[in-house]
């Protein structure tokens, strides 16, 4: 087990609460902390390893428009030196004990995060956490980090795939903070001034908005004392942050309907697609079902005809995202510029079949078996339970065990399935394209 860390003198009014026991041992507790700081692990018996983070609930839908990017620029920022390390020592630190430590940065969270040993818990909690609450974010290390995500900005161009899913929420969202690519654009992190991310840091990283979440060989109580020696010098009155509320009603149509990066490529990306659910929304396990057998893997629909049966695309897949009142469905291609309007027809056709028929129950009972299957599967490793367990608080304020989750999946009905279909698949959609292509290729697809 890891090391225990030294009591605490002081006020000590936290707030403590178990909340699952698995049947393989694995217990879930959550410690309020004064301050507002949650502090959740999940116990898992049996593993010599342990991975801890910190969760963030800010990201690029917290933007301005003159601060887009920001969320991102300060993720890389945290990394460069803190009072008490330089970028170096956190580097050198966690190398030296074999452990690896990262961050990312989405759309309504960020998150830092240390796989580590067991027994160097107490290293990851103390490095993971001087990043988070001690960065010093100096003049030079802005210039040199605005060069680094410039080349991180001109990477993910040179990619279509991936310009291509930035293209479609553009499109989608128009000038919402949710159409904004995550990372910024070339101009916004040019003008982003280190005053601008200092004021950011200190608005946005307080104790009531962040989740600390640990899974692995832990034991709760150590984190929780390792977490408050950590953040003693930052922890206030406050009180948690209460989930993230969104826009109560989704737009009834795209910001525009085709948008299109000409590009010189040898394969055209598409992505066709529209508003989906919110997070919140119960037809979220409907969604999961439809997603899969739509587009989810090797025996989905868009796989057998567009790939398998008529060998027309390398890659195609359906895929949805939520969010605090918003959500996005949409499915991908990537194939020979001549071949793209007859891809994007059968895309449209497919989709035509599912919302006015629904699903069989044969994909139905196949969809379920890979949603059971990929959920067990994977949460083998602690960072995938570390990561489910704080993006659970941070999202919901709660916790829903994997029986639970299993049992929500299994009670989806085809009837929900076709309800669901109809509501999303009939909807105004918009189309984004990178390749060599003009906007006026694609009048009246749609």
């Amino acid at each position: 087990m890891v090391n225990q860390a030294p009591r605490l003198t002081g006020p000590s009014r936290a707030h403590s609460r178990l909340l699952s026991r698995g049947t393989d041992g694995g217990v879930i507790r959550r410690t309020v902390l004064p301050g507002g700081l949650r502090v959740i692990t999940e116990s898992m018996p049996g593993v010599h390893s342990a991975t801890f983070g910190v969760w963030v609930g800010v990201g690029s839908r917290d933007e301005t428009s003159q601060l887009a990017g920001a969320s991102h620029f300060l993720e890389h920022l945290l990394f460069k030196g803190t009072r008490r390390r330089s970028a170096l020592e956190i580097a050198a630190v966690i190398d030296a004990v074999g452990g690896e430590m990262n961050a990312f940065t989405a759309k309504e969270s960020t998150c830092y995060y240390a796989h580590v040993l067991d027994s160097d818990l107490p290293l990851a909690v103390d490095v993971v956490c001087d990043v988070v609450t001690n960065a010093v974010i100096t003049g030079p290390d802005v210039e040199n980090e605005r060069s680094v995500i410039l080349e991180e900005i001109a990477m993910r161009d040179d990619d279509p795939s991936d310009a291509v899913h930035d293209l479609f929420g553009e499109t989608l969202y128009g000038s919402h903070p949710l159409g904004r690519p995550v990372i910024g654009s070339v101009c916004t992190v040019e003008s982003l001034q280190r005053t601008q991310i200092a004021g950011y840091y200190r608005r946005r990283y307080t104790p009531e908005s962040m989740v600390v979440a640990a899974a692995g060989n832990v034991d709760h109580s150590t984190v929780v004392r390792l977490v408050r020696a950590a953040f003693d010098p930052v922890l206030g009155a406050g009180t948690p942050a209460p989930p993230r509320a969104g826009t109560p009603r989704r737009p009834v149509r795209p910001a525009r309907p085709v948008g299109v990066i000409d590009r010189g490529t040898e394969q055209a990306h598409v992505t066709l697609g529209g508003f989906g659910l919110d997070r919140c929304d119960e037809r979220r396990y409907a969604l999961g079902v439809l997603n899969n057998a739509l587009g989810g893997g090797m025996s989905s629909r868009l796989f057998q005809e567009i790939r398998e049966r008529r060998g027309l695309a390398y890659s195609v897949y359906s895929y949805a995202t939520q969010y605090a009142g918003a959500g996005t469905f949409g499915v991908y291609a990537g194939c020979q510029p001549k071949r793209v309007r007859e891809v994007l027809a059968i895309l449209r056709e497919e989709l035509s079949k599912v919302a006015e028929r629904g699903l069989t129950d044969e994909e139905v009972s196949r969809s379920k078996g890979q949603l059971r299957g990929g959920l067990v599967l994977g949460l083998e490793d602690t960072g995938s339970r570390m990561s489910r367990i704080g993006k659970s608080e941070l999202i919901y304020g709660d916790h829903i065990s994997v029986t639970d989750l299993l049992g929500r999946i299994d009670a989806v009905t085809p009837e929900q399935i076709s309800d669901l279909a109809r509501d999303l698949l009939d909807q105004p959609m918009c189309l984004a394209v990178v390749g060599p292509f003009q906007d006026a290729d694609f009048e009246g697809v749609l």
